[in-house]
Order: structure tokens, then C-alpha cells, then sequence
């Protein structure tokens, strides 16, 4: 019988054939990750499963992923500092040491065995989620942040920075948790915020993933372009809505997070 024409990749794994409606699938989980991730992270819940379905080798899911979820978080961080939530000025700092920890954390990772990470993450994320779950006045801005932005950015940006280049679930939600917790930011603000630190990690993620020829660029484009919709109607609607639109959504995708986390530790 003969097999339909498809994209090929030529690796020490069997070939994978991609045909047109797994495009067709890939749009539109790019579209649903990206108005996910945009709001509140966690679109590499929806798009990294139906990449392994279409039979992508693991690692060529994980540089495909990233390719097309570096789209989604730019077209969100440029919708949210195009509609003034954030700007680039007050978030320098944090893209510069973001870059740095997550060089280091890229480097690291090929250095250092990750797995003790696996049981720790579900717990920090579960604190954020409870923090975010009985907090009060979410739209409302602390009055006394717990530390000046500078040491922030140093600690966090280093931190998280090195945490997304070196492991990465859960990155968007560290951060937003860490805006929400520390800095005293209103829901809205450290959404956009997040988008913009994020996308910085994503890039040198993503850099590691190219140079080892892991990325399918036809997958990664295709789902790109439903990520640059889905990332531009989220964070549309977060930014018009605020926290009482984001906080359920930033909520609900923490905790699939969490239960995924441990589903894979303990249960798998």
C-alpha cells in the first residue's frame, strides 16, 4: 500500500511522515496553547502531547515546542506592552539576567542530571497555587513589595532564568507567582511581565534545540501561526478583563501542571 506524501525527518529514529491533517491538528493546538500559555502559561500542556502524537521522537517534540511556543509568548509580550500594561524599560533587568541564568542553566543540564527536580517542582507549584487560591484583591498592587526590583530581577531573573534552560515546567507560573508574591504586582501586569521573561528563556532553549538539529520547522511554523492568533486573543482578553479572568485560568493550569508532574514521578 502506499503511504500518503508527508514531511520526512531523517534521524537514527525511524522517519516520521506528517500528512495534511495533522497540519490541519497542529494549527489548532498552536491556537488553544497559545491563548492558554498567553494568560497564564502552561500551553506546553496542550501542544507537547499532540506533538508526540503525531509521532515526533521526544527531543524533536521538545525543539519543536519550543520553536513554536517562542511565537506565541512574543506575540503576547508585544500585545501587552503595545496596549501599555508593561514596557520594556521596567523589565530590562529582568530579560538581561533571565538570559544569563538560562545560558547557564542550558549549559548545565548537559552537565547535570535533572531528575531530583522532578519531585521538588509539583511542591513550589503547589504553594503558588495555594498563595494565588486565598489571596485577596488579586487586581489590587501590595503596598510594600518584599524586595527593591533590582535585587528581584538579579535573584528571580538569575533563578528562573537558570530553572527554564536547565528543567522548565512550570516556568511561566514561577514567575508569575514570584511577581504576584514578591514584587506585590496587580495579576494583569505580572502577566505581561511573564510573557516578556519568558520568551527570553524560550529563545536560548530554543538555540540548543537548533544546533542539535531537533526542531521539525514545518510543524513548529504550522503551529506557530495558531500560536501568534491564540497569544494575541488571550492576552487581549486578560489585559481587558484583568485578574478576574486570569486568576481561574492561571489556577486551573497550575494545578493540570502539578497533576501531570506527579502523575509522571509516581505513577508512570
Amino acid at each position: 500500500m502506499k503511504k500518503p506524501a508527508g514531511i520526512v525527518i531523517e534521524k537514527t529514529m525511524p522517519p516520521v511522515h506528517l500528512i495534511y491533517y495533522h497540519f490541519i491538528l497542529l494549527f489548532f493546538t498552536g491556537l488553544a496553547a497559545g491563548f492558554v500559555d498567553s494568560i497564564a502559561g502552561g500551553g506546553g500542556l496542550v501542544s507537547l502531547p499532540v506533538l508526540l502524537s503525531v509521532g515526533l521522537p521526544p527531543q524533536v517534540a521538545l525543539g519543536t515546542n519550543k520553536l513554536q511556543g517562542s511565537f506565541g509568548t512574543l506575540s503576547a509580550a508585544y500585545n501587552f506592552i503595545k496596549k501599555g500594561t508593561i514596557t520594556l524599560n521596567e523589565t530590562r533587568r529582568g530579560i538581561l539576567f533571565t538570559l544569563i541564568g538560562a545560558v547557564i542553566g542550558a549549559l548545565a543540564i548537559q552537565q547535570i542530571d535533572a531528575g531530583f527536580l522532578n519531585h521538588l517542582v509539583p511542591f513550589l507549584l503547589l504553594f503558588v497555587f495555594i498563595y494565588t487560591l486565598f489571596s485577596k484583591n488579586p487586581d489590587q498592587t501590595r503596598s510594600k513589595p518584599m524586595m527593591s526590583k533590582n535585587r528581584f530581577f538579579l535573584l528571580f531573573g538569575l533563578g528562573l532564568g537558570f530553572y527554564d534552560g536547565f528543567f522548565g515546567p512550570g516556568t511561566g507560573s514561577f514567575w508569575t507567582g514570584s511577581l504576584l508574591i514578591v514584587l506585590g504586582m496587580d495579576m494583569t501586569k505580572a502577566a505581561g511581565m511573564t510573557r516578556i521573561t519568558n520568551f527570553t528563556s524560550n529563545i536560548v532553549a530554543l538555540s540548543i534545540f537548533i544546533s542539535s538539529r531537533n526542531v521539525l520547522y514545518s510543524a513548529g511554523l504550522c503551529m506557530a501561526t495558531g500560536q501568534v492568533i491564540g497569544a494575541r486573543i488571550g492576552s487581549s482578553l486578560a489585559i481587558k478583563n484583568g485578574a478576574r479572568f486570569i486568576r481561574p485560568i492561571f489556577l486551573l493550569v497550575v494545578l493540570a501542571t502539578i497533576i501531570r508532574l506527579i502523575y509522571l514521578n509516581y505513577f508512570r
